[in-house]
């Protein structure tokens, strides 16, 4: 059985649930197509749900900062309204009913159930195929890794999605990685009572980012009591059906309760039938070009196209998209100022290419730094006022190519950054502008003073 149409689209995340309710507003004949839930990881296990929970947790760690600033206050942490709202959030326990009416209300048509590509302009769902006469959209997403630790498998381990998906916290965790993901969480269980600790093999926390923001986590994990395990790798694992057991390479062996795997995200295009459209299946991302182009009337958006896994990225390439296949003008693809913020307490936002990265990029690097607790809303802010600000330069052109905001409201921060990277605006003009004072982003003059 087969149908035609004019597009479809293939994995109803946040990208490809834009991508798909863009053209059907303008009236074309799109079919989505989705297996688990339209609207993907963001809305019901990661950006939102997590960030309430994180604020839950700043709450705490906010009462706490009030002696010698304010008085005294005393708090009783409690999960319970934290696990209330992320189901209310999510919709009566994980139902997507409001995104996929959202979608079908554009004059959307919501196909449920795995898509496999057939062909060019073919995807075949359960028995039909549908074929599109204008555009095939990739929008599938990535899920967890699971490393091929002994004994791993086939334990109750957690994902993110168990984690926050909990109506209560275990009294120990085990963390095995030591990225944003990672360590999110366990600042959030840290803070409401959970024993953690945390596993990584690299030899600092958030290794892609600068070492100054790296030592920033690690400071602030130790705070609250997070066992973290550096330059560790785990060999085994075991379950009694009560503890996680955990060996290390060194031969410790570590337990907890509940054990969380995050060491990042893969796609699995070995499942999508990807290779009838010349694709290699065992790749971990699909080749797009500037216009998200992967071949003849095939697109991609998303986690799936290896450019990030952030929903600002899927949201962004989803204009481009809609754009190229309605056949409007529009700016390409340009990831250069590529923002990415980890929502520990301090936030550290970064922007761009760090100085390693520069370096290795054959650039010449500047180089500079200021402290958020050396700024004056930094001394005011005193209590939780850990941070720094650095700035990447290329020396030749006179630009930013990259910087880094890292303590209290640092993902805001970043904002400026941000603008001064895309628009290359020159290192003199950020010199002379004016910045209100007093602010944390006053810093970045600052570390502007301290470039050389």
């Amino acid at each position: 059985m087969s149908e035609q149409v004019d597009v479809v689209v293939l994995g109803m995340g946040v990208g490809g649930e834009a991508v798909a309710g863009a053209l059907a507003e303008t009236g074309l004949n799109v079919v989505g197509v989705e297996g688990r839930l339209v609207g993907g990881e963001c809305p019901y296990w990661g950006c939102i749900p997590s960030k309430m929970a994180i604020r839950a947790a700043d709450l705490l760690a906010e009462a706490g900062r009030v002696d010698g600033m304010a008085g005294h206050a005393e708090v009783a942490p409690s999960w319970e309204p934290v696990a209330a709202r992320i189901r209310d959030e999510a919709t009566d326990d994980w139902n997507d009913q409001v995104a996929a009416d959202r979608f079908t209300g554009k004059g959307g048509r919501l196909v449920r159930g795995w898509g496999r590509l057939a062909g060019p302009g073919r995807v075949e769902v359960d028995g039909t195929t549908y074929e599109a006469g204008r555009a095939v959209v990739i929008g599938t997403g990535t899920s967890a890794v699971v490393p091929p630790v002994d004994g791993l498998a086939g334990t109750p381990y957690w994902t993110n999605r168990e984690a926050l998906e909990a109506k209560e916290l275990p009294a120990s965790l085990l963390v095995l990685g030591g990225g944003a993901v990672g360590l999110e969480l366990a600042q959030v269980f840290a803070r409401f009572g959970t024993r953690v600790g945390v596993i990584e093999f690299a030899d600092r926390l958030i290794a892609a980012e600068e070492p100054e923001a790296s030592e920033l986590a690690a400071a602030a994990m130790s705070a609250d009591g997070i066992d973290l395990r550096l330059k560790s790798k785990a060999t085994a694992v075991r379950h009694d059906g009560e503890l996680f057991t955990v060996t290390l390479d060194d031969g410790v062996e570590l337990s907890a309760e509940r054990l969380l795997v995050s060491v990042g995200r893969r796609s699995d295009l070995s499942a999508l039938g990807v290779d009838t459209v010349g694709l290699d299946p065992s790749a971990h991302s699909i080749d797009v070009d500037e216009r998200l182009r992967a071949g003849e009337r095939l697109w991609a958006v998303g986690d799936v196209t290896g450019h990030g896994a952030f929903t600002h990225v899927a949201t962004y390439q989803a204009d481009i998209v809609v754009r190229d296949i309605l056949g409007e003008d529009g700016p390409p693809a340009d990831y250069r100022a590529l923002p990415r913020v980890t929502f520990t307490d301090p936030e550290i936002g970064a922007v761009g290419l760090t100085e390693a990265q520069a370096r290795d990029a054959g650039i010449r690097v500047e180089t500079g730094l200021a402290q958020v607790p050396s700024t004056t809303r930094g001394w005011i802010h005193k209590a939780g006022n850990e941070g720094v600000i650095k700035l990447v330069a290329d020396a030749d052109e006179g630009v930013l190519v990259g910087g880094t905001s890292a303590g209290p409201t640092g993902g805001e921060v970043l904002g400026a950054l941000a603008v001064a990277v895309h628009g290359r605006v020159p290192v003199e003009t950020l010199r002379h502008m004016i910045y209100a004072y007093p602010t944390i982003h006053r810093g970045i003059q600052d570390a502007l003073r301290d470039l050389g």
